[in-house]
């Protein structure tokens, strides 16, 4: 294992105040819905976008490259394998029982990250107007309170304006 200093600890920040956890919940919504690795693949690819545009206009001076370094796309791309996020969201999608029991039942007292950071990233998005520019991050959302069905996480990914 190799350990580097980087100067840019903002991105890293960004990164690791949790929003690959909201990509790997997507990650695991699809995985649940019986979708394979190619699906999962868009969502990392799409998540990865909406992380750094979320950066760019929430935390201005954050560097590209940062996502490019070990703390961005390598621990995303680990979460969303084989994260607890990702394991639950998976279980979640499969059983239709709420986040709350499967986390009991299945993380051994460890917490979700990617449900509350999506309330959190989802607080932020409308407070200036800007769900409909974080597609994949305001689904994730929107499926963890309930208020829209999992099965709506695939058209959320087919019909995401970067694919237009």
């Amino acid at each position: 294992m190799t350990i580097s200093k980087k100067p840019q600890a903002r991105s890293c920040k960004i990164r690791s105040n949790g929003t690959q956890n909201v990509v790997a919940t997507a990650a695991g919504f699809t995985d649940g819905l019986g979708y394979g690795d190619n699906t999962k693949a868009a969502v990392i690819r799409l998540g990865l976008m909406e992380m750094i545009k979320f950066s760019e206009v929430f935390y201005p001076g954050s560097k590209l490259e940062t996502f490019f370094e070990s703390c961005g796309v390598a621990d995303l791309i680990t979460t969303c394998y084989g994260g607890r996020n990702r394991r639950v969201a998976e279980a979640y999608a499969k059983t239709g029982k709420s986040l709350e029991q499967l986390e009991q039942e299945m993380l051994q007292g460890q917490k979700l990250q990617g449900p509350p950071t999506a309330a959190e990233v989802n607080h932020m998005l409308k407070a200036k107007n800007m769900e409909d520019r974080f597609p994949l991050f305001t689904a994730v959302h929107r499926i963890c309170k309930g208020t829209t069905p999992v099965s709506s996480m695939i058209d959320c990914i087919r019909n995401h304006p970067e694919h237009m």
